[in-house]
């Protein structure tokens, strides 16, 4: 046999291979997401009243301008600092201005340590009506973390914003700026559909100059990975800060699959699929030492999930509930 039918050979089964994968990817993919809470999930601590109160869920009407959704596993030692500067901001702004209501969720996302115990002290100093805590009943993952809190929320506008306080939380005024830009032509923001992402691509230069060249390449094969199968209009998709409009919310997260670190590529890739605006705004940020990734195996877990992401929805495996926007 010569080389040439040795190499059709092996190209004939290479393609038999990737048919057959796709197929099974097919076969086994639930086209829409499968979203089950446990009992526990459904109700927070009302610290006033000494008992348990049930949440409120996101097809219900809003009652407050902002949620401010914190996902947290194992931060007893890191949310405070960041609790303490949100509040301190959140509290200035509501004796400003009557009209700025919000909350905030801390998301246990099945911790180890005393993440909830730490988030309850804050409701008793603030009150439950604006400090809830949610303890998942196992570890979902960052996404589905704040999915869960996202369902749970009573803001026109929903915030995600990471437990470790690493971008400056003053800078959600340059956020909301941008998000009422985009939704200036709307009556009812809470019923637009816009989403404003803070972004570090402005650091990148100087983030670089400290990087080893190895860690350099890895966030460069990301980056491009992540514009080449899913999203182009973002320059940093994983930065934890981003705010929404209430119905973009229930939009994204009733059709959103990942519930790890990758979660943001996919809401962002939902987004851009269904022409819903989004916007990218520089915030500063500064890196806190205790983060739960580590660089290599996180970004080689985060290229898998893209690629994943990429091939389901090419594939039509997964799907998009089209049908939550009318609601």
């Amino acid at each position: 046999m010569d080389l040439l039918a040795v190499l059709s050979f092996l190209i004939v089964i290479a393609l038999v291979a990737v048919i057959i994968l796709c197929c099974v990817i097919y076969m086994t993919s639930e086209a829409y997401p499968v979203i089950q809470s446990y009992d526990s999930e459904k109700v927070y601590q009302n610290v006033s009243a000494g008992m348990e109160a049930k949440f409120p869920s996101i097809t219900d009407v809003p009652t407050r301008l902002l949620s401010v959704i914190v996902p947290a596993y194992n931060e007893e030692s890191r949310l405070p600092v960041m609790m303490d500067v949100c509040l301190d901001y959140l509290e200035k702004r509501s004796e400003a201005d009557k009209a700025f209501t919000y909350e905030v969720i801390i998301v246990d996302d099945g911790s180890r340590d005393k993440t909830t115990e730490v988030g309850l002290k804050y409701s008793r100093t603030y009150g439950s009506d604006k400090v809830r805590v949610l303890t998942l009943a196992k570890n979902r993952g960052k996404g589905g973390a704040v999915r869960m809190g996202m369902f749970r929320a009573r803001g026109k506008l929903l915030l995600f914003a990471d437990a470790d306080g690493a971008t400056t939380f003053s800078d959600f005024s340059k956020v909301e700026t941008s998000i009422r830009n985009l939704c200036k032509e709307e009556s009812d923001i809470s019923e637009a559909l816009a989403v404003s992402c803070g972004s570090r691509a402005h650091l990148e230069e100087e983030s670089v100059a400290t990087r080893s060249v190895f860690r350099t390449v890895l966030m460069y094969g990301f980056h491009g990975l992540v514009w080449l199968l899913a999203v182009r209009e973002v320059k940093d998709t994983q930065c934890g800060f981003k705010l929404m409009t209430r119905r973009t919310a229930r939009v994204l997260f009733n059709s959103l699959h990942v519930e790890r670190w990758a979660f943001d590529v996919e809401m962002l890739y939902l987004a851009q699929s269904l022409g819903i605006p989004i916007d990218e705004i520089s915030v500063e940020w500064n890196e806190i030492e205790g983060t739960k990734m580590t660089p290599v195996l996180s970004w080689i877990e985060m290229g898998l999930d893209l690629f994943i992401i990429w091939l389901r929805y090419t594939l039509r495996a997964w799907r998009i509930k089209g049908d939550m926007m009318a609601q």
